[in-house]
């Protein structure tokens, strides 16, 4: 393992309802059918979805940027673990990375966030935001084409209730122009029982909904297949194995993932995922030997996610305490 120390750094019909005794009857099909009529979608959106002219709905927002490259480049370091703001990853050339998978820092008062305004920590959450799109900038030029990007956030508050996956989304289809594949979400099952106040109790006073799930947000770089093919990167010693089985495939190609969150107190972070999480992600989205990027790094549960999964990584954090954690826990890591 190679390990980095701390860097700086048709319509349809109409039915009125009538009483069964006036009601009118179907009227007779004919010989000749009717022509297709066409339709188009108002600006404000529409529920219709036959063939239509939706041009007029969807040029309200941004084009996604489309690639037909394919060429994928080596990347010189992988199973390391970089000590440095990853919103600079010079060390890792363009195109090489398949897919980049992360949970990060959530502005919602965890420990790290003590200092906000200090250190480079954000002391606002638009310039959180502002972060979070440097970082996933950078990360997207390091992506191979069709590379993926798998980003786990929980949503924010009470007062006022900021989404924060569709800010995420926002950032990654609208600003960066990515192609958006869907949102997953995180059911933390038996394990979590809500994070914050009862409101009202029994009472429809004021009820407050409790948290128990989490958003990932996956979105592909410039095509939604991996390029080149399977049988391309075979012949040009590519990443090309799939390790998935068929059963965990049909399962985990449902939008909804039920895994037990993680232990804070047992791995020695105030806010780690399961393994459970990224290795799902590792094994979707990625063939055996494919390089993961976690940008936002923490206590390297990525790489062990991708350890187990015979992939390589490169995690990326600011913090050498959260470096040595990682690497104290991969290096414990049995396979």
């Amino acid at each position: 393992m190679l390990y980095e120390t701390y860097f700086p750094t048709s319509p349809s019909e109409v039915f009125v309802t009538q009483s069964p005794k006036t009601r009118s009857p179907r009227a007779a099909p004919t010989d000749k059918a009717r022509p297709r009529q066409r339709t188009t979608t108002a600006r404000f959106g529409s529920s219709k979805r036959e063939s239509h002219d939706a041009s007029d709905f969807y040029d309200r927002f941004g084009a996604p940027i489309l690639s037909q490259d394919e060429h994928v480049e080596p990347c010189p370091i992988v199973d390391a673990f970089l000590c440095q703001d990853s919103r600079a990853l010079p060390q890792i050339p363009d195109n090489s990375i398949a897919l980049m998978v992360t949970s990060p820092p959530y502005f919602a008062g965890k420990e790290y966030e003590a200092d906000l305004g200090e250190n480079g920590v954000p002391a606002s959450y638009l310039e959180y935001l502002t972060m979070l799109r440097n970082v996933f900038a950078e990360s997207l030029r390091t992506l191979e084409p069709g590379g993926r990007m798998a980003v786990n956030v929980a949503n924010l508050g009470r007062r006022p209730y900021r989404s924060l996956s569709a800010d995420v989304i926002r950032i990654v289809q609208d600003d960066l122009g990515m192609l958006l594949r869907g949102e997953i979400v995180w059911v933390k099952a038996a394990g979590a029982n809500g994070s914050c106040a009862w409101g009202s109790y029994g009472s429809a006073a004021n009820p407050v909904l409790r948290d128990v799930t989490e958003r990932v947000i996956v979105a592909s770089k410039g095509r939604f297949d991996r390029a080149p093919n399977r049988k391309k990167r075979a012949v040009l010693g590519l990443p090309h194995e799939d390790t998935i089985d068929k059963d965990e495939f049909r399962a985990l190609t449902l939008d909804t993932w039920h895994i037990a969150p993680e232990s804070a107190k047992r791995v020695g972070h105030p806010a780690p995922f399961p393994v459970d999480l990224p290795r799902k992600l590792i094994e979707l989205y990625t063939f055996k030997d494919d390089v993961i990027l976690d940008p936002f790094g923490g206590s390297g549960t990525v790489a062990l996610a991708a350890r187990t999964t015979g992939r390589r990584f490169i995690c990326v954090d600011t913090s050498p305490e959260y470096c040595e954690l990682a690497a104290e826990r991969l290096a414990a890591l049995t396979v």
